[in-house]
């Protein structure tokens, strides 16, 4: 079947609060079943028992969604509003197949057989297709007018480019909201995984509260051995998180975890500090 596309002036012509204006006549030969939805964080559950948790700790705001249909084929389209773009972009890199590439579509997107997503300023956007068949030419179809229709930032956080491409493992930089590296004291960051072990990079309010950080760690682990690297850092073995070095930069906190033996983690730590801005 042929998708033709309704005019782009149209949506170019919304103002950037009508972002989560959903219609499925933005593709034609598809119509609305139903009538729309809409949650907040106080009802998601509603909607999705099982997984509003998933939703929650990205510091969402709300839901709009609507179902199109076109014959015997079904869309169900939702987007979820974050706080602000980092959020957006930590719950796509959550809920994307982690075996397929992201692909440049907002600040990063899949097109699959049956699904699409992407996220782009403080949006998630979803599309979940039945039946079982290859849908990927009506999904693109969608995917190509909301993401036109949504206003503000299509670049992935800044944090990203900040990890050492070599030895990366392509699209594993993730946003954590909680807990990074399964330490509470680690509230919030990013995390990304190297064939050597994993890096990571948490942002504290001040340089004193990330030093203060800094010295619950060193508790945490136990021995530890000082290393000159930027602001301040040691190495250490825990016991969880086998081999670590862990570097302090201003308000910033990071360096790798579960470093594999004979790993020279000071020079790789080292490397990593040195492009944290």
């Amino acid at each position: 079947m042929r998708f033709v596309l309704v005019v782009a002036a149209v949506l170019a012509a919304l103002h950037p609060a009508q972002a989560q204006v959903l219609d499925c006549r933005v593709v034609a030969g598809w119509q609305q079943q139903g009538p729309a939805r809409s949650f907040s964080a106080e009802n998601l559950f509603e909607y999705m028992d099982g997984n509003a948790e998933g939703y929650l700790i990205y510091q969402f705001v709300g839901m709009k969604g609507i179902t199109c249909k076109s014959g015997g084929d079904t869309f169900v389209i939702d987007i979820s509003e974050m706080t602000d773009p980092e959020y957006a972009f930590g719950l796509f890199s959550a809920s994307r197949d982690q075996k397929q590439p992201i692909q440049p579509i907002g600040m990063g997107g899949q097109i699959l057989p049956r699904r699409a997503m992407f996220a782009k300023d403080k949006y998630y956007v979803e599309i979940a297709a039945s039946p079982e068949k290859d849908h990927a030419v009506a999904l693109r179809a969608f995917v190509a007018m909301m993401e036109k229709s949504i206003s503000g930032r299509s670049a992935p956080p800044d944090t990203i480019a900040w990890f050492p491409k070599e030895n990366l493992v392509p699209d594993s930089v993730r946003l954590v909201p909680e807990s990074v590296l399964g330490l509470r004291l680690l509230k919030r960051g990013y995390v990304g995984q190297y064939d050597f072990g994993k890096a990571f990079l948490v942002s504290e309010a001040s340089p004193e509260s990330a030093s203060q950080v800094m010295v619950k760690l060193k508790q945490r682990i136990g021995e530890t051995t000082p290393a000159r690297i930027a602001d301040e850092a040691f190495t250490g073995t825990d016991k969880y998180l086998n081999g670590l070095c862990v570097f302090r930069k201003g308000r910033f906190v990071g360096g790798f975890a579960n470093l594999k033996p004979g790993r020279d983690a000071t020079a790789e730590a080292t490397r990593f500090a040195s492009q944290v801005k």
